[in-house]
């Protein structure tokens, strides 16, 4: 067997995240088919599917079943039984139910591969311009702007998605929370969806968050924000702990979103990050601004 294998042990982060187990193990087994020099059409046929299944697997976009990875490893050669046990322990993982599937009425398919990575990262680094990150967002500033999204929805549904976001902000609070950079455009602040309470709190929100040893807000006043307008809109560069990950930026749109990989696209989506950091107000004037802001609102 040849040797290079990718890590498969799940950061502790991840544990009960079946993101990073289904990503980690269809690594392994795209890493497996290729040094057999097995086709992912044969790959397919093996266990009763197609080419375009062995991708889905492959690329982590999909559940597996023990029996397929099982005869996945009998085709690649796998007769390690550590090695064998392993693969099957991590796809057990990748099955796992996660904290956002009580949320599945609320989440839609693409949005769901995003919380999993969200959970799972040791480093989130976004940028906005229209509105406060969902992990920022206080329950009446949210309940407004999910609202406004939604105005067709009963009250019912508004709740439920509001309940979610709160779900979501956990994460800056558990033991091993990531590091988060936020870059703000100044129009995030300056809107009022709602009352001037509901932004003032929002806005006394984001102080208190910075004050958290993993938390960095910068803002970016309108007189220094020539370079973000050039072409760059909100989006979020994703890092992980674990070495097989690479890097992932997200990008959102009304009914879908994408997720970049590519170093070409990564390069040019932090070279964009980099430059926001030096045009945006340091951390520390970026309190003062906040706060001198909360006290005219």
């Amino acid at each position: 067997m040849p040797a290079g294998p990718v890590q498969t042990a799940v950061p502790a982060s991840a544990r009960g995240n079946p993101t990073i187990p289904r990503i980690l193990l269809g690594a392994e087994l795209r890493r497996l088919r290729t040094a057999a020099g097995i086709s992912r059409e044969e790959a397919g046929y093996a266990i009763r599917g197609s080419d375009s299944k062995i991708s889905r697997m492959e690329l982590g976009r999909v559940g597996f079943k023990p029996r397929d990875v099982a005869d996945l490893l009998t085709l690649y050669g796998v007769r390690e039984a550590a090695e064998r046990a392993m693969l099957l322990a991590l796809t057990d993982q990748a099955n796992a139910q996660s904290w956002w599937q009580a949320y599945a009425d609320v989440v839609p398919a693409w949005f769901e591969a995003y919380l999993g990575m969200e959970d799972a990262a040791s480093v989130l680094r976004c940028y906005h311009t229209r509105l406060v990150p969902g992990l920022f967002q206080t329950e009446d500033y949210a309940r407004t702007v999910i609202g406004a999204a939604h105005p067709t929805a009963p009250a019912e549904e508004i709740e439920r998605r509001v309940a979610l976001r709160m779900r979501r902000a956990r994460l800056l609070m558990r033991p091993s929370p990531p590091k988060v950079w936020a870059i703000l455009d100044e129009a995030v602040l300056r809107r009022t969806p709602g009352s001037r309470d509901v932004m003032s709190a929002q806005i006394e929100h984001i102080l208190e968050l910075s004050r958290l040893p993993h938390v960095t807000v910068q803002v970016v006043p309108f007189q220094r924000g020539g370079y973000a307008d050039a072409g760059s809109h909100r989006f979020t560069i994703l890092r992980f702990a674990e070495a097989a990950l690479g890097d992932i930026v997200y990008l959102e749109h009304l009914t879908s979103a994408t997720f970049l990989d590519k170093t070409d696209d990564l390069d040019a989506y932090t070279k964009v990050m980099d430059q926001l950091c030096l045009d945006a107000l340091p951390a520390a004037a970026t309190t003062a601004f906040l706060t001198e802001l909360v006290n005219v609102l």
